[in-house]
């Protein structure tokens, strides 16, 4: 049996027999509209998620499958107190795999190690959020062709955004990667991150306008400022709109240049760049649906 927890777990050839299914499925999805028929998805989400949750939720639907679970800790019995431990043990009994999403560190780790049935953590505090990752991953090598030889600018909360964190953890990996940092001071990716760059010698800079480096970028991934990371209001309304990619400032960047957002998007995107070609972030939350097919049929060896 196995999880996952990071998208390390999976190693660069498995993403890539990952990927290759992904994409398939996207050509040919009647050949897997049955492969779960009988199984059943627990979707746990211990804090809101709009995109993720129905995400998993229409991938299993597709697959053949069904879904049970809760959208919110106050619907489960952890209003009670009841332990991530003991749920798991008893989600176990009820389903063949399981999706959790938990607003501390490390819950869904913890899960796993007591689970009878496979785990995906989908999304751990400001940890992990593995499957956004290898939804990233697989939106790039769709419409880039590959996974190497880019220069990749993250822009935004760089300090408390999981997807930014699990995305350079997984880029890693590629050649001819450079990473440039495009955030406030108060938001710029934490020293751990720029320290494992330093050590496995993969370049990068730090900067706080976009307009000085978008003209070298061949992606562009935009976050949103997350006002349930702060500890202070003030802090939030100070930089929730530092940065805005408007038409001016994509006038300046290449002209297959690809913009890509996790989602939500408040304002930092303007919603006239929604129609321009270089706009993916769309394209991303359908990716992220066949990526997750991929998963679930992997996970539970039906691939």
């Amino acid at each position: 049996m196995r999880h996952l927890m990071s998208p390390l777990d999976f190693t660069p050839e498995e993403l890539e027999k990952l990927f290759d299914l992904a994409n398939d499925i996207e050509k040919s999805p009647e050949k897997y509209a049955h492969k779960c028929d009988g199984r059943i998805l627990a979707t746990c989400f211990y804090e809101p998620s709009t995109r993720t949750r129905l995400s998993f939720e229409s991938a299993m639907t597709r697959l053949g499958g069904r879904v049970i679970g809760f959208s919110d800790a106050n619907s489960s019995s952890a209003a009670k107190g009841e332990s991530v431990s003991d749920t798991i043990r008893v989600i176990s009994c009820y389903a063949d795999i399981c999706a959790m999403r938990h607003p501390k560190e490390g819950a869904p780790m913890v899960a796993a190690s007591r689970s009878l049935i496979p785990v995906i953590n989908a999304g751990d505090g400001g940890h992990q959020h593995p499957t956004q990752t290898l939804t990233d991953l697989l939106t790039i090598r769709s419409l880039h062709g590959s996974l190497s030889g880019y220069t990749i600018g993250l822009c935004g909360d760089l300090k408390f955004g999981r997807t930014v964190h699990s995305l350079i953890n997984a880029l890693v990996r590629y050649e001819n990667i450079k990473f440039v940092f495009i955030s406030p001071t108060e938001l710029k990716v934490p020293d751990y991150v720029t320290d494992m760059l330093k050590e496995k010698g993969i370049a990068y800079e730090e900067v706080i306008k976009l307009e000085d480096v978008i003209g070298d970028l061949d992606i562009l991934y935009m976050t949103r400022v997350q006002k349930e990371r702060f500890f202070n209001e003030e802090d939030y309304i100070r930089l929730k709109d530092f940065y805005i990619l408007t038409p001016e400032k994509l006038s300046l960047a290449k002209d297959n240049m690809l913009i890509l957002h996790p989602l939500p998007r408040v304002n930092e995107i303007s919603v006239e760049l929604d129609d321009d070609p270089r706009a993916a972030y769309f394209k991303q939350a359908r990716y992220g649906v066949y990526v997750r097919m991929a998963l679930i049929l992997t996970l539970l060896g039906l691939a």
